[in-house]
């Protein structure tokens, strides 16, 4: 058994369950729906296809991050038992959180000098954040110590990819991504975007791509190019969606039918209420080891 709990936050885009299953500890980021309130509790208060919903019905969404009071109750909770932490926070590329974490990790280091606390940059997102985390458990539960580990994770989080594609415009229009003309004339054209997670944690557009269906192709060409030993690929993949899994499972049988080696099932998570707010209905993402991200 390990002196150590590994966490996460709630934007790794795992079920309840499986955090549970994998005795992985997380925080909850929030968000707002039409003015009210929400923890980003992993679709247990408002389910996921009631989000994404109201989101296609026009509700407004707004997210923010955990503060640094939110922080230190946290980490509080798990070093007054005796344990070290180590403590994953979501992409500094597309949060600032990782600084409420360490501001907090600070103020609970002076009342538990003995304790260690390591609080790490994933530079990922969604299940991809979220598989580095279940990565994580393996070598925990193989004996490794927090230590081992916490170098471990800085010297491997860059292999993890992302790649997205939308077949819905009109979010990355609302969030400013791209102008009302622009996505105008893309929608006509059936313009998909694909899109990944650069070396910096940012997610950077990599192709516009015509049709829904040639989009699907592209992506899983992405994992042959990137997946480390190419068809030979025997690691675990993770998918997210919003609201379109069927996308997603065409998507998931296409990689099973070229990578005949894949560790176990492909599980299809949701994209949560925090990234969801700003991808919209219509998102699928793959996630898989892979060569270094350098750009």
């Amino acid at each position: 058994m390990s002196d150590y709990v590994l966490s996460c936050c709630s934007t790794a885009d795992l079920s309840k369950e499986h955090f549970e299953s994998r005795n992985i500890r997380y925080i909850c980021f929030h968000y707002t729906l039409d003015g009210e309130n929400h923890l980003d509790d992993l679709g247990q208060s408002i389910p996921f296809e009631e989000f994404y919903a109201a989101m296609e019905n026009g509700a407004d969404t707004r997210t923010s991050q955990i503060n640094v009071d939110e922080y230190v109750e946290y980490f509080d909770s798990i070093l007054s038992t005796g344990a070290d932490l180590i403590h994953l926070t979501l992409s500094s590329g597309i949060s600032g959180s990782i600084n409420s974490a360490r501001s907090a990790a600070e103020i609970v280091a002076e009342k538990y000098p003995d304790r260690k606390i390591y609080i790490v940059d994933s530079l990922a997102a969604s299940s991809g954040y979220g598989l580095i985390m279940d990565k994580m458990a393996d070598l925990r539960d193989g004996g490794m110590g927090i230590d081992e580990l916490y170098n471990w994770v800085e010297q491997n989080k860059l292999r993890m990819h992302h790649w997205f594609f939308s077949t819905d415009l009109k979010y990355y229009i609302k969030g400013g991504r791209i102008s009302k003309t622009s996505g105008t004339i893309g929608t006509l054209l059936g313009i998909c975007p694909l899109l990944n997670v650069d070396h910096e944690g940012k997610l950077i557009p990599r192709a516009k791509v015509r049709t829904k269906k040639k989009v699907m192709r592209e992506i899983v060409e992405r994992m042959v190019q990137h997946a480390q030993d190419g068809l030979d690929y025997s690691d675990k993949c993770y998918m997210s969606q919003s609201a379109c899994v069927d996308d997603a499972r065409i998507v998931a049988e296409d990689i099973k039918s070229r990578f005949k080696k894949i560790k176990g099932d492909i599980e299809i998570n949701y994209i949560g209420t925090v990234i969801g707010s700003h991808s919209g209905p219509g998102t699928v993402a793959v996630f898989f080891w892979g060569d270094p991200r350098e750009d």
